[in-house]
């Protein structure tokens, strides 16, 4: 699970080659061939009227809400169908105004009906002026027809550490979650997909009246974006992937490529910390930061270490390891646990605010990971073993290739008892013009995976901030925004990659 500062929902952490009209009957294939809209069996939806008021008290009056229906199958136009709740801040010039930018903060499971105000005071007032900022709740999420699959806070907290003696109530977990969601989700669970959300977003873009769509996605709305761009190539507008993910790895691959990034990271925060031993007293060298470390993880273990957040055991302290992509707060942290494990009082704080612990979950968070495992595995359930006995294998490899996170990552997860969604996953693979933006240090999605998505997305340029830290690159004031800002507005992609340093 990833966190963008405290406004990007949680990713969980394929595909088959399939384009959009060869995926559907004939008749649907008429949305994305351009038929007129008469012929469409998707003209009931492209040509409602949405009715837009206020979306709640705390709102502000700016922020416009309405519902528009959906095929719950876009085979079967004429079926069920659900609502998606979409929100929208016009733009502040009529006259220069070109289009819509919609948004989508990630997850899956993330909602997205608040964005245009969460963001507002990061977007400048030229990209403003342009645009209408919309946003929406992916189907399953928040106000469109909500996936809750009744799971207990122990059942929502995936960060499971592989060990022989528990590995058996781990596998009973993952049925668990997979046998309760398909339970609650019913025939709708098969169609929580991304494929289906891009189509989602292609109903927005005609019932808001625009030919092209431009669009801001962080972390798995990067690849929902890719996807749309793949399906709907003369649709997209200007797009803007931020915290990419790597679009052949995501599903399973996305948890090992997360444990893989985690140990380079903690090298270079060894690294940090040895240079200022005389602040935190972890150790002189790299090596013996890591032995403290290591040390301190075995004493956990045998007695949880009383920290602000509550007892922390070994296996808690690692799957933390999202801190260690942040060098000063890690240092600040470990030697907050190194003396609350020797019985002083820490002069830092112990508590790690980047990653809230476990047991402060609750049911509230349950339509997010119900609505984050419905989507992954429902996307890409061909990559998941169906025997246990696999992961088990898996978690022992990858927990000697990457100690801190190997077995968290490769250990069975809800998707191997999860059925097949309505269709193959999507191949991206395209001569797309995006503005990817990455920081080096990403601890959900890795510098690779930026990398990946700029190769697939062939007309792409890529801005990397250098010593960036975090996951979640817009908003940073760093040249990133700025190029961002360029594009948005004059539609000018970067003449080559750029590089630039992480503000000060």
């Amino acid at each position: 699970m990833t966190v963008r500062n405290t406004r990007t929902a949680s990713l969980l952490a394929v595909g088959i080659a399939a384009t959009f009209v060869s995926t559907l009957t004939p008749a649907t294939a008429f949305a994305a061939s351009g038929a007129p809209a008469a012929k469409s069996p998707l003209r009931p939806y492209t040509q409602q009227h949405p009715k837009w008021g206020r979306c709640d008290a705390d709102s502000p009056a700016a922020l416009q809400c309405a519902t528009l229906k959906v095929p719950l199958d876009y085979g079967n136009p004429g079926g069920k169908q659900i609502d998606i709740a979409v929100s929208r801040v016009k733009a502040t010039s009529t006259k220069e105004r070109r289009g819509v930018l919609l948004f989508n903060q990630g997850g899956p499971g993330g909602p997205g009906l608040h964005m245009p105000v969460m963001l507002e005071a990061d977007i400048p007032g030229k990209v403003k002026r342009q645009y209408d900022l919309v946003g929406f709740d992916p189907r399953g999420v928040g106000r469109s027809s909500p996936l809750n699959c009744g799971l207990t806070p122990d059942e929502q907290n995936f960060e499971r550490p592989y060990k022989a003696e528990t590995f058996a109530e781990d596998v009973k977990w993952a049925r668990t979650v997979a046998d309760k969601c398909r339970a609650k989700g019913g025939d709708k669970l098969r169609h929580l997909t991304t494929r289906n959300t891009a189509r989602d977003m292609d109903v927005i873009r005609a019932v808001l009246g625009e030919k092209k769509l431009s669009y801001l996605g962080i972390s798995y709305g990067t690849y929902l974006g890719a996807v749309y761009m793949q399906m709907f190539p003369g649709r997209a507008d200007r797009f803007v992937l931020d915290s990419a993910v790597d679009p052949a790895q995501y599903g399973r691959g996305m948890f090992q490529g997360m444990a893989e990034g985690t140990e380079p990271a903690f090298t270079r925060w060894s690294r940090w910390t040895a240079q200022r031993h005389t602040t935190y007293k972890l150790g002189t060298t790299p090596a013996e930061v890591r032995k403290t470390f290591r040390d301190l993880i075995a004493r956990a273990g045998r007695k949880p270490i009383d920290s602000d957040d509550g007892p922390l055991t070994g296996d808690d302290i690692r799957a933390r390891r999202a801190t260690f992509f942040r060098v000063q707060k890690a240092a600040e942290w470990v030697a907050g646990l190194k003396q609350a494990a020797e019985g002083k009082k820490p002069d830092r704080a112990t508590a790690d605010p980047a990653v809230p612990p476990a047991s402060a979950q609750d049911g509230s968070a349950d339509n997010e990971a119900s609505t984050a495992w419905a989507v992954m595995c429902a996307d890409t359930r061909p990559s998941w073993a169906d025997d246990p006995e696999q992961y088990r294998r898996d978690a022992i490899r990858d927990k000697a290739r990457y100690p801190l996170y190997g077995d968290f990552a490769s250990n069975i997860k809800p998707c191997a008892f999860w059925k097949q969604g309505s269709e193959p996953a999507t191949t991206v693979n395209n001569k797309a013009g995006a503005l990817i933006l990455q920081n080096e240090w990403d601890p959900a999605t890795p510098l690779a995976g930026g990398r990946a998505m700029h190769r697939v997305l062939r007309g792409s340029r890529m801005i990397t901030v250098a010593d960036g830290e975090g996951h979640g690159v817009y908003g940073t004031n760093s040249c990133a925004d700025r190029g961002a800002a360029t594009y948005l507005t004059t539609g000018r992609l970067p003449a080559e990659d750029l590089t630039c340093r992480a503000p000060a």
